[in-house]
């Protein structure tokens, strides 16, 4: 993907860098793929915020991705490379040989006409998914399975990719993004590549705007606010947070404070990320 970077013409064009699109191949959705997106405004099912700074936004339509790729031994061919405004990686439709139609992640190298299969004997080439067993080590992978036949769960944005490291007798050893090394079953699925769009990271929105089309609504600083809308509030002039360590608006400490609950898959943690 390659980066546009605009004439500075208005205010809120300078510094703004956008994306080109030229690796898209089709630029409307297939319906059948399509369901309806409610929004909540970060309010949970009693109506009470519990995801601040949520709300507005363009209006989307999900598009039903094949995140499990359980069509084993049937193979398919890409025809269309599209963009989904729910994630930053773009996706691929595919045709598969008994004429249904799927989405998946598009992976870099991945464009119209390229054949594509899941299962074990597939091919080891970008968008082909297999058993992590059937890979072999060294390889780039992206859409992980955590628990065999639940469908891939992480390494799903743009640019991203894990790295097989080792293989076990029942399990196999990642390195994830993040620098940590996971074991995972090895009869789990993972697609091979990394996933497109890698470009993404060098987009500039250039005005606040383009933020509250996303559905993003502005934060406030806490030092902005009074005593009673935050516990860095008030003072005369700009004291600062005015106590020992920043905390949220609820006063949970939130620099060095661990917010991560213990998780029963914390034991497939070989190394952390730091």
């Amino acid at each position: 993907m390659a980066i546009k970077v605009y004439r500075p013409l208005t205010p809120s064009l300078r510094n703004m860098a956008g994306a080109t699109f030229e690796e898209l191949t089709k630029f409307s959705p297939e319906k059948s793929l399509l369901v309806s997106k409610r929004k909540k405004g970060g309010r949970n099912f009693r109506g009470k915020v519990t995801v601040r700074h949520r709300g507005g936004g363009n209006k989307q339509m999900l598009r039903v991705i094949d995140f499990r790729r359980d069509k084993i031994g049937v193979p398919g061919k890409v025809v269309g490379i599209e963009y989904d405004p729910n994630r930053t990686s773009y996706i691929a439709l595919i045709q598969y040989a008994d004429g249904e139609l799927r989405y998946i992640l598009a992976p870099v190298g991945l464009t119209n006409g390229h054949e594509v299969m899941a299962g074990p004997s597939a091919e080891i080439r970008p968008g082909n998914a297999l058993p992590m067993k059937s890979i072999p080590t060294g390889t780039k992978i992206h859409n992980i399975e955590m628990q065999k036949g639940k469908g891939g769960q992480i390494v799903r944005s743009a640019g991203s990719s894990a790295q097989l490291l080792a293989k076990e007798d029942v399990s196999v050893l990642v390195r994830l993004p993040s620098g940590e090394t996971r074991r995972f079953d090895a009869e789990c699925m993972a697609t091979i590549g990394q996933v497109g769009n890698v470009d993404h990271k060098n987009l500039v929105l250039g005005k606040a705007g383009r933020t509250r089309h996303r559905g993003r609504k502005p934060m406030v600083r806490g030092t902005a606010m009074s005593p009673r809308d935050h516990p860095h509030g008030g003072g005369e002039g700009r004291t600062g947070v005015g106590m020992p360590s920043p905390k949220s608006p609820w006063g949970k400490p939130t620099l060095g404070y661990k917010t991560r609950n213990k998780k029963k898959s914390s034991i497939m943690i070989v190394q952390r990320r730091k």
